[in-house]
């Protein structure tokens, strides 16, 4: 019988899911109208087995909620293109206001993007949208298309929701290093998590599936944000998933109560913690 964990990209399948549900409710918090023909039935059936996940389907819906406020923050600031690594089932191009000068590249995996065009051929986007079939963990052809990138815009942000965590340190490291070294790619928004949360997932029964399924995850350095510095990224900014859950009315009462305690500043420790990250590029020659 055939794992219903497949690959790295089945990731996106279950991911969306969530997007399809918070779209569903009278008081939506955003409206993704494609989630549910992108997730299809397996990913229904992949978010069922990630019992944890389908317990905590806010932490989803606020990590959506803050990609898109801080993608629309920047677009408002003037910035002309915005990088999607691993951009997945996302839909961004499609479902957000953007206006149509914008240069939106997606980036991923070919057969990813196989999957995701027939779906959505008769859609319009709000911008000017390229995908790019790519295997970002070839270093050689990643940077070379990042520089080609770089000349085609004056302001990028860069994107990747959803993938940070299942790289290793020196994988991340190098990736950080590769997008800094483009003096126009001026800021990156990426979501990760303590290593006390790291340690907690480890216990549940999905993310087990996810070890299994030889697509764990792995990225939770203990000095937190500050580990992108000497790979050339400021951090700027960082949001709480739980804390925005609180503020969007996501949570049950017992999250409630865990979302009341004070958050530790700077580096989390064994502090159960993620959130979606801004940083800056130190590099801006």
């Amino acid at each position: 019988m055939e794992p219903l964990l497949r690959n790295i990209t089945d990731t996106a399948r279950w991911v969306a899911i969530f997007r399809a549900e918070e779209s569903e409710r009278p008081d939506a918090i955003f409206h993704d109208p494609f989630a549910r023909l992108l997730a299809g039935e397996r990913g229904e059936q992949i978010a069922d087995a990630m019992e944890f996940s389908r317990k905590n389907s806010w932490s989803f819906v606020a990590r959506t909620y803050l990609f898109d406020e801080f993608i629309m923050q920047h677009v408002e600031m003037g910035f002309d293109m915005v990088i999607n690594l691993a951009a997945g089932l996302d839909t961004r191009p499609y479902r957000l206001q953007l206006p149509a000068s914008l240069k939106w590249i997606e980036v991923d995996l070919p057969e990813m993007i196989s999957y995701k065009e027939p779906v959505l051929a008769a859609e319009k986007p709000n911008c000017e949208l390229k995908k790019i079939p790519l295997d970002l963990s070839g270093r050689k052809e990643r940077l070379e298309l990042f520089k080609q990138l770089n000349n085609q815009c004056n302001k990028a942000l860069v994107v990747s929701e959803g993938l940070i965590g299942y790289l290793e340190k020196e994988e991340a490291g190098a990736l950080a290093q590769d997008l800094s070294a483009q003096q126009n790619l001026k800021r990156w928004v990426l979501d990760m998590m303590s290593p006390g949360l790291f340690a907690f997932l480890q216990k549940e029964t999905g993310f087990q599936l996810l070890k299994e399924s030889n697509i764990p995850l792995k990225f939770a350095p203990e000095e937190g944000e500050g580990f992108f510095l000497r790979y050339g990224w400021k951090h700027l900014e960082s949001k709480s998933k739980l804390k925005t859950a609180a503020a969007l009315n996501r949570l049950n009462d017992e999250m409630l109560a865990y979302a009341a305690y004070p958050e530790p500043e700077g580096p989390k420790g064994s502090f159960p913690w993620s959130g979606d990250c801004l940083f800056e590029n130190i590099n801006n020659g």
